[in-house]
């Protein structure tokens, strides 16, 4: 399928600046920036900029040795700071390009390009100018699926990755984008995961910010190489059937002097009110969402990314941020809205626009909230009164069970609901679990570390919290390095340490443990099918916090899909444990956490169990199991036998009634 390219041939007509100014420009990147085009029969480029406070305007770069010449002036083409010239002769691309933007007060800034598609690597600091090459795309198949298929009730395994420190070369230095591409697809298929969801790849100037302070909104980040290098990458990963996420921050933008922060020598892209634009957490500045040329430059941004790239879905950093006026404020650093009300308007109005113009584009796409508070109705269309999100983070869930998994098992009893309460509230929203990369770095270490207890009881947790974590309903998400125990905390600043797997065999383990999982999670409907209808989930038995023991069962449309878990939190075994189960029939092991190829003890039952008639955990029906230590069990029905016995007494019933 070949791609027209990114960038407009025609000429800026009034309807793209009426649209622009009024905030309903879904693809304005094909004509601000620096585009290509022939005018008055010569080829060259016309470059675009929104600058409302500026005095003048001049565009500078290699092609003018850096001069500032009134040839390179840019003129006003509207009202409200929309300001264009075309520079004819400029044939190649590649060329260097700054805006210099002189404001009222006459002090000159030297401004990158907020439209730019690609910039220098750092720590330069220009924009490149870059032909809108077509691209041979080869992921129909890909395409056709995700837009025929039903993402609520399919399996959505996520795999989180730092590019920068998934892998490095034997140098240390950066793998390029086909350098990945080459691997990192190949690995998600094989360990069972569904889509890959990449920390920002839009460019940035700091490598400690992991991609959250960005410059270049619309640049490929040129530390792994170009435009075309990075759709190759994601052409590759639908090739093998992996979706690939992109982490989006629509929210706050980095405060260097070159990027967006007071682009005209006036707030532009931020607040005006500085105490709405100072985002003093983290040292950026505030989108101003009331704004209608930032809501054309956010909203075209996201469709950007998911046309000219096929990507296949965005989760939102810092939602709750962008939602609340005194998020991460004291008193007396935040003004109240209209109402009196802590809520920011603004963004309620934008999150709303924006999912219903991307999901009236992009169909099928996943929309993902990182929204850390319970503001309601994140994942509910905005014709409901909903934020219009497809699916959110379940932070809840997530600090719940990592203050679980590092309690000593004596004390768990007294902390059960932690690992039982998420299903008081799972119906609220599309959740998605997540384990990411914010939980291992910054003293609270990596995922295996925190499970209590020795080296064998660390790894037994972190199978049995892995396996309560796949089977719990909901989407799942999962931080890289975590499949294989890395002990270290994530350092974004190197490789990943994959020699663990080759030099320890309790790793090697682990790693095939989250392979099998993984799969299992794929190839079993009840796990995913019915995430968020109450008929897919039901509790055997949530109440044993003496022996920190849950019981509970899956299920999709089909009984004989059915699933049955049952996950012990200490390292005790418990034999002749008597469980109810939906069916009479045959049950066997799908998944032991404890077996010895995983590296447990291998206290598994490699048998075929027979459920027997008589009540208990409030089911028809039971099982007696041994429960292996610090361990879960999944167990599936090999084959539901008829209850002669019920059949007999529920017909005796009619007949009494119809007497």
């Amino acid at each position: 399928m070949k791609n027209s390219g990114a960038l407009s041939k025609s000429l800026i007509c009034d309807a793209d600046i009426s649209l622009f100014h009024a905030g309903q420009h879904n693809e304005c990147y094909r004509f601000m920036g620096a585009c290509f085009t022939r005018e008055n029969g010569k080829l060259g480029i016309r470059f675009t900029t929104w600058a409302p406070n500026a005095k003048s305007v001049h565009v500078t770069g290699s092609f003018s040795d850096w001069n500032i010449d009134d040839k390179y002036a840019l003129k006003p083409i509207s009202s409200q700071g929309l300001w264009s010239a075309f520079i004819p002769g400029i044939k190649e691309d590649m060329h260097l390009y700054k805006y210099e933007i002189t404001t009222q007060k006459g002090v000159k800034l030297l401004k990158a390009d907020p439209f730019a598609f690609y910039s220098q690597k750092r720590p330069d600091t220009a924009s490149v100018i870059v032909k809108p090459n077509g691209f041979n795309w080869s992921d129909k198949i890909w395409m056709d699926k995700r837009r025929n298929t039903n993402i609520y009730e399919s399996p959505i395994n996520v795999y989180e990755v730092h590019l920068g420190s998934w892998k490095r070369g034997e140098d240390g230095e950066f793998l390029t984008y086909r350098e990945l591409a080459k691997d990192l697809p190949k690995y998600a298929k094989d360990m069972g995961y569904t889509h890959i969801e990449l920390m920002p790849i839009m460019e940035h100037p700091l490598d400690d910010s992991w991609g959250y302070q960005i410059t270049g909104y619309y640049s490929v980040t040129s530390r792994f190489g170009s435009i075309e290098d990075f759709k190759y990458f994601v052409d590759v990963c639908h090739g093998q059937g992996i979706g690939v996420i992109l982490d989006w921050v629509p929210g706050h933008f980095c405060k260097d002097d070159y990027g967006l922060y007071r682009y005209d020598g006036t707030p532009t892209y931020e607040y005006k009110n500085s105490n709405r634009a100072e985002n003093m957490g983290w040292g950026a500045a505030n989108f101003d969402l009331s704004c209608p040329e930032v809501k054309s430059f956010l909203i075209s941004n996201a469709t950007y990314w998911l046309k000219e790239f096929h990507i296949d879905g965005l989760r939102v950093d810092a939602v709750a941020n962008m939602l609340y006026l005194d998020y991460d404020r004291r008193a007396g650093e935040w003004t109240p809205n209209k109402y009196g009300g802590r809520e920011n308007l603004e963004a309620i109005v934008f999150f709303r626009e924006i999912s219903e113009t991307l999901f009236h584009e992009f169909p099928n796409i996943l929309m993902i909230a990182e929204e850390s508070t319970a503001w309601p109705m994140v994942t509910k269309p905005s014709y409901l009164g909903g934020l219009g999100f497809n699916f959110k983070w379940n932070m809840g869930w997530m600090n719940d069970v990592l203050k679980y998994i590092t309690l000593d098992p004596v004390y768990r009893k007294y902390n059960h609901n932690l690992v039982t309460f998420s299903m008081m509230y799972h119906y609220s929203e599309n959740f998605i679990l997540s384990i990411s990369h914010d939980e291992v770095v910054h003293g609270k270490k990596s995922l295996i570390d925190k499970m209590w207890g020795d080296y064998w009881n660390k790894f037994a947790g972190l199978r049995v919290f892995a396996a309560y974590m796949y089977t719990h309903p909901g989407k799942k998400t999962l931080f890289m390095g975590s499949e294989f125990a890395q002990f270290i905390e994530w350092r974004h600043y190197e490789s990943l340490e994959w020699q663990l797997i080759e030099q320890f065999e309790t790793h090697r383990k682990t790693k095939l443990f989250f392979k099998t999982l993984n799969h299992i999670y794929k190839d079993n409907a009840a796990l995913w099918k019915l995430d968020y209808s109450t008929e897919g989930f039901e509790w055997i038995d949530a109440d044993n916090a003496d022996q920190s023991i849950i019981v509970f069962m899956r299920r999709s449309e089909k009984p004989e899909e059915t699933l049955v878990v049952v996950c012990n939190f200490t390292p005790i075994v418990y034999y002749d444990y008597k469980i109810g189960v939906p069916y009479l029939g045959e049950y066997e092991e799908l998944l032991n956490t404890d077996s010895q190829e995983f590296g447990g003890s291998g206290q598994i039952m490699d048998e075929i169990l027979y459920a027997k008639t008589g009540q208990w955990h409030n089911q028809t029906y039971h099982l007696t199991i041994k429960v292996p230590p610090m361990a879960a069990l999944i167990l599936k029905i090999n084959r539901i036998e008829e209850d002669i016995k019920e059949e007999s007494k529920i017909g005796k019933i009619q007949l009494a009634n119809i007497g």
